[in-house]
């Protein structure tokens, strides 16, 4: 059996159902890659070694009641667990620790998994960038808000990991750290227990190595009976490229893959055709900055009054402030319009089983001091609509560049069954670990 850390949790969920391996073993195996990793990739804020390894231990002798059984898993710094401090990426909160875990969390241990610890978020989950380097190249970003869970993934340290996006934050991690990223649909997974952003976006998404184990993960927190994905072939699969307003943010090699990939599917049977763009839906991002500012501003009212001092001037002087000069009547004008652009959208997609898009500009950005553009995530997360990051790409200095596939609103399964004919066709069907060197 190679190194169980590589395996994906499919994989290892099959292995453990056989009696092939233990989830101790799997537990170690992950935590021996970590500490050959971590040093250089720095993607826990908290690591619950101890912890993740009497949980694995009790459970071995226990029959799989589910194939998350014995399986670890990472969460984000701002989703709470009782066992574990949650530090919200700000020293505001060093050492906090929550009395309940949030429901995320309380789900995937209900079904056997084994929670590894607390992956690296960016301050409040905003923009001010972590400790965590992207393990393909460590000096460069691995996106944000969801830094350490996209890194800990790529690494092999941890198979799976939860995250957040109220912009970018899972979609553009995946795409920079190489890994496949889910954003599903508004409100399909519970918050409750997740720090609070701009509840209008917020939502609980994450990062694997497959698209099997992200349905796992997915079947897990919304607590519906395992069964695998609907078969879908590539041959006559509605696909829509769509460029939209910003296609020229993305970088000339980005466009070319993408174009080649759309030729490629078209080739094996796809049907392809390109998408027009929305009257309007270039307000989008103009929408969601509006009620991201008005909302975010007001959740860290406390902490922006009583604590501004230990906030860095990027969250306190940019959308703190946005927010604090919008007023309630731009606020509900952007609300308003989103309504318009979610009906006109739902119309457009009873076209397409899926959209091809950019999920990011181009590769990481060189250094740490920022995590990169949400340029081509905005829309979807405006939208409440499910959006997966496929590792279908290497860019021009070798890093990987992610594509998009997004699908229609509360149809996140037909979504994923479509992506897995896309990444089948695409020769996308699991990533590769990354080197404990980096």
């Amino acid at each position: 059996m190679r190194d169980p850390a590589e395996m994906t949790a499919t994989e290892a969920s099959s292995a453990i159902a056989a009696g092939d391996l233990k989830p101790s073993e799997l537990v170690e195996a992950c935590l021996t890659r970590t500490e050959a990793c971590e040093g250089g990739v720095r993607a826990w804020a908290y690591l619950g070694a101890d912890k993740a390894r009497m949980a694995a231990r009790l459970i071995d002798p226990v029959p799989p009641a589910t194939p998350l059984h014995g399986i670890p898993f990472g969460i984000k710094d701002i989703i709470e667990t009782a066992d574990m401090p949650t530090g919200y990426g700000t020293p505001i909160y060093h050492d906090h620790q929550p009395a309940r875990d949030a429901a995320c969390v309380a789900l995937l241990r209900e079904a056997g998994g084994v929670c590894l610890g607390k992956a690296v978020t960016t301050e409040l989950a905003h923009f001010h960038p972590g400790k965590t380097r992207n393990p393909h190249r460590l000096t460069h970003t691995p996106g944000g808000s969801s830094s350490g869970s996209a890194a800990a993934v790529a690494a092999g340290m941890v198979p799976v990991a939860l995250g957040t996006q109220t912009t970018g934050s899972v979609l553009r991690p995946a795409s920079y750290c190489g890994v496949f990223g889910f954003k599903p649909s508004f409100a399909d997974v519970s918050r409750s227990g997740v720090m609070e952003c701009v509840a209008s976006f917020d939502t609980v998404g994450w990062f694997a190595r497959c698209i099997e184990d992200i349905e796992l993960v997915r079947q897990g927190l919304l607590r519906i009976p395992y069964r695998p994905l609907e078969p879908t072939t590539i041959a006559g699969l509605r696909i829509g490229f769509f460029r939209g307003p910003d296609w020229d943010e993305a970088e000339g090699y980005t466009k070319e893959l993408i174009e080649d990939a759309a030729r490629r599917l078209a080739n094996a049977g796809a049907q392809l055709e390109p998408v027009t763009t929305p009257d309007g839906f270039g307000d989008l991002a103009a929408h969601h900055r509006t009620v991201a500012g008005y909302e975010f501003a007001r959740a860290i009212t406390w902490e922006r009054t009583q604590r501004a001092r230990l906030l860095s001037p990027k969250l306190v002087d940019g959308r703190c402030a946005d927010g604090l000069r919008s007023t309630s009547e731009d606020y509900n004008a952007a609300q308003a319009g989103l309504t318009r652009h979610r009906t006109v959208f739902a119309e457009l997609m009873q076209s397409y089983d899926a959209l091809l898009t950019p999920v990011a500009p181009g590769e990481a950005w060189a250094g740490v001091g920022a995590t990169g553009t949400p340029v081509f995530n905005t829309a979807w997360t405006a939208l409440h609509v499910p959006a997966l990051s496929l590792p279908a790409f290497t860019g021009p200095t070798g890093l990987p560049v992610g594509l998009q596939l997004v699908g229609r609103f509360r149809e996140d399964a037909a979504l994923l069954s479509a992506a897995r004919a896309v990444a089948e066709a695409l020769d996308v069907n699991r990533l590769a670990i990354v080197p404990p060197a980096g």
